[in-house]
């Protein structure tokens, strides 16, 4: 494994020698000091302070841009990486594409950071933001929707005027621009298009569809500032010689690397669900009321194909099933239903071969069919190394086939596209080590760099083990850990974020929490994250309880948030169907699946919940971990060497003099 050039402070970040410079982005000279302290940066932004954490970074990324190789590279929190990565790219005299992990993350590097480094460097190079096609609105399906004219409620109704009367006003057409419709908001999905109903050129909105203009602004730009999911979407496009971004980049930089793997399995699987089915069903219905009236057929084949879609899921019994396929495929119902399904999808090709030449909407719909067609013979037939499960939710469900390992496609598509690769996130490493993820991603030459936190956490924060707790599996636990809490937000003055490995877990603390503590209390599912999260800022004294969408990407500064509970150590469920067989291949071939995997998953996860404490340099907190197994097993040690160096305690009466600012007792490193 190659390495970066080595740099250290108080622990060692780097044991890395430099990648061999060769390719078009040699840094300019003197560009060494652009995030020092007489740099640009320090010039523009008021009170930029100079981190050697992040220039070694900086540095890295330049060194990998000019030798085209790939660099993994952790940069705790703090290092400042979208700086690190952003100024080097600018300056590259390549075409550049910056994947990051959401939506969110994406509008918050394009409109955010993107400009202030822009105006520190003087850039003058073109860039664009690229979503996927879901997120533009499609001229073409508004109107339909608008003429057809059937919603489901009155919400709906009035959701779809603001919708029209904000499509008069747009020049963009992305729909993160109205925020008086809820993104999750059904009635985006008929005013939005996919790749399946997509008419393409033969649209007679062609030359004003948001979808064509963002991608032609996109393949014009030297910088595409991108999400993970679109990115793969194309990477999967590519695989089959479509991708439209991948050939045409010479650098690639992956933030949030850590969420790649997963991210990389599901572009890489393959789904039949009851949605793409129905979806396909009403848009068919659609175009036949339109341009096949004539051939009554097709309606009711498609009333008969709908019903079969219905009756398989009803096969499938209860909702909130997340299991191997192999469990119910061969059941009696499930067969006889998925040959219901086949023989209408079988006769509705026939017919609608005979009206695709009758519009390009139909014509569209038929090559969606076939598409459906070959994934249930799929289903039949999967893939090697691959894992069928099943999914069911109240009114659907999905069936996929998912690989074992995405390793392998992933350094195939790398290897066909001759770019620098940089992949980043505040946590890729386990103790010292990328072996995890880079196995994963199929990573056998990438360089590899880590970067601690610039925040002085043995100054700021404090671990506390609270002694006396039950094993996490105890029926008792939540009660106990409820018990050793509350003492510490009391002490803490509310300012808590109470993190859950479960629903369960967290619906049972936030009961016994009731009326207990005199500050108010945020529970995850009574509002939206982004509501939640708005309010906790600005009460300054709440309790907020969440599950794993709060471990991550939540940024509270200051003292609003000045105490992390954990509930126990965040190992993935072992009855998911994915984990199940990916643990069972890893014990096939002699290996151990809890060391080699479930371990690393799990200080990864660990890595984010704690990231949330510590979000900038005046911060300082409290991070209460509840699970004893941290000091009763010996991989306990494995999550406490990855986690930020900070003095640890198990008594009560230090949490309290931490919080009250007199902690002069010396505690255990």
């Amino acid at each position: 494994m190659s390495r970066l050039p080595a740099w250290r402070t108080r622990r060692k970040f780097i044991r890395s020698s430099s990648i061999s410079p060769s390719g078009d982005c040699e840094p300019e000279s003197g560009k060494s000091d652009l995030l020092g302290e007489t740099g640009p940066f320090a010039q523009l932004i008021e009170g930029f302070q100079a981190r050697p954490q992040q220039q070694a970074m900086l540095e890295a990324v330049q060194g990998v841009m000019h030798g085209q190789g790939t660099a993994v590279i952790e940069a705790g929190t703090g290092v400042g990486k979208t700086f690190a990565y952003l100024a080097p790219a600018l300056l590259c005299d390549e075409r550049v594409i910056v994947s990051t992990g959401s939506k969110t993350l994406q509008d918050q590097l394009y409109h955010k950071d993107l400009p202030l480094v822009r105006k520190a460097l003087k850039s003058a190079i073109k860039t664009a933001l690229l979503k996927g096609r879901a997120n533009y609105l499609c001229i073409h399906r508004l109107k339909a929707t608008l003429a057809e004219g059937r919603l489901p409620d009155r919400k709906s109704v009035a959701w779809l005027r603001r919708i029209r009367d904000w499509s008069e006003l747009t020049s963009k057409g992305d729909v993160a621009e109205l925020s008086a419709v809820p993104h999750d908001a059904e009635v985006w999905a008929q005013v939005t298009s996919t790749t399946e109903n997509c008419l393409g050129a033969e649209c007679e909105h062609y030359q004003d569809c948001y979808v064509v203009k963002a991608r032609r602004a996109a393949q014009e730009a030297d910088l595409v500032v991108v999400n993970h999911h679109l990115f793969f979407a194309d990477m999967a496009l590519k695989e089959e010689g479509f991708g439209e971004l991948l050939p045409q980049a010479s650098v690639v930089v992956l933030d949030e690397a850590h969420q790649l793997p997963e991210i990389a399995s599901n572009f890489f699987s393959d789904t039949l669900s009851s949605r793409q089915l129905l979806d396909w069903k009403r848009d068919t219905l659609m175009e036949a009321l339109e341009s096949a009236a004539d051939m009554p057929q097709i309606r009711e084949l498609l009333g008969g194909m709908e019903k079969a879609v219905l009756d398989l899921r009803l096969a499938m019994d209860t909702p909130g099933q997340r299991a191997p396929w192999a469990r119910i495929r061969n059941k009696p119902a499930i067969v006889n239903h998925l040959q219901a399904l086949q023989d209408s999808m079988d006769e509705l090709a026939a017919l609608l071969e005979n009206a695709a030449e009758r519009s390009k909407g139909l014509e569209s719909c038929f090559a969606r069919l076939q598409e459906q067609r070959t994934r249930l013979e799929r289903l039949h037939n999967p893939a090697a190394d691959s894992v069928q499960w099943f999914e069911t939710f109240t009114r659907g469900f999905a069936i996929t086939t998912t690989p074992l390992d995405v390793a392998v496609p992933f350094k195939k598509c790398m290897e066909e596209l001759p770019c620098s690769w940089v992949m980043t996130s505040a946590t890729l490493a386990v103790g010292q080590s990328f072996e995890h993820f880079n196995q994963r991603m199929g990573l056998t030459e990438a360089a590899t760099l880590q970067l601690d936190s610039p925040f002085d956490y043995w100054r700021n924060a404090l671990l506390y083990l609270p002694a006396g707790l039950p094993e996490p599996q105890d029926r008792d636990f939540v009660e106990a850990l409820v018990e050793a809490a509350i003492p510490v937000i009391n002490a803490c003055g509310g300012r808590t974020f109470m993190l859950f490995t479960s629903y369960r877990a967290l619906n049972e603390a936030a009961e016994l929490l009731q009326d207990r503590i005199g500050f108010p209390l945020l529970i995850q599912g009574s509002s939206p994250q982004r509501d939640m999260i708005e309010k906790f800022r600005e009460l300054g004294n709440a309790v907020l309880l969440g599950t794993s969408s709060f471990w991550e990407g939540v940024d509270v500064r200051g003292e609003a948030l000045s105490c992390v509970i954990i509930d126990k150590l965040p190992f993935a469920a072992p009855n998911d169907p994915v984990m199940e067989a990916r643990l069972e291949a890893i014990r096939q071939r002699g290996g151990n699946p809890f060391a080699e995997y479930q371990i690393p998953q799990a200080v990864i996860a660990l890595k984010q919940g704690v990231g949330r404490l510590i979000r900038d340099q005046h911060d300082r907190g409290v991070l209460m971990i509840c699970d004893v197994r941290l000091r009763t097993r010996s991989y306990g040690k494995i999550f406490l060497d990855s986690l930020p160096r900070m003095p640890r305690t198990q008594k009560l009466e230090i949490v309290e003099r931490f919080f009250a600012g007199n902690l002069n007792e010396t505690v255990s490193p």
